[in-house]
């Protein structure tokens, strides 16, 4: 199946519809995204140019497949079309977050969270999640105990 997104003149993700790879064959047998463009134009009243075919299985720019990553991401409702970069983007999810081109993926200005420790790794009593805090530019560990199972 063939995925493409609908974007507006901001580059807003509007939509992504799937169709059959076969109405995207050119003249030789071979799928051409161009192809699929003019389909969709005809079929959907929205310029050619602005659908743009999108992968399924391509997320922080690794195909989960083992094959090669297309466009950073699976586009998505919400996120942006970055024509510079040839990216789809999701959407931004702090102010403060910063694009980071090489794994298309947002990031805190900080980095990644912080590493769980052997002995939060070992506690069968608690889960722990990081938060992002925006306000203070940090993340905090959240500590929720575990519910005990009871039969």
């Amino acid at each position: 199946m063939a995925h493409f997104a609908k974007i507006s003149e901001d580059n807003e993700i509007l939509t992504i519809l799937t169709f059959n790879n076969a109405d995207m064959l050119n003249a030789d047998g071979v799928e051409d995204e161009t192809v699929g463009q003019q389909y969709l134009e005809q079929h959907n009243n929205w310029p050619a140019q602005m659908w743009i075919q999108t992968s399924y299985n391509t997320y922080n720019n690794i195909h989960l497949n083992g094959g090669t990553a297309f466009r950073g991401n699976y586009a998505e409702m919400g996120g942006t079309w970055d024509e510079d970069n040839n990216i789809f983007w999701p959407k931004k999810p702090y102010a403060s977050w910063v694009k980071n081109i090489s794994k298309a993926k947002w990031e805190s200005p900080i980095g990644d969270s912080p590493l769980f420790t052997d002995e939060q790794i070992a506690d069968t009593d608690n889960s722990y999640y990081y938060n992002w805090n925006e306000s203070g530019q940090s993340w905090d560990i959240e500590i929720i105990p575990v519910i005990p199972v009871v039969s």
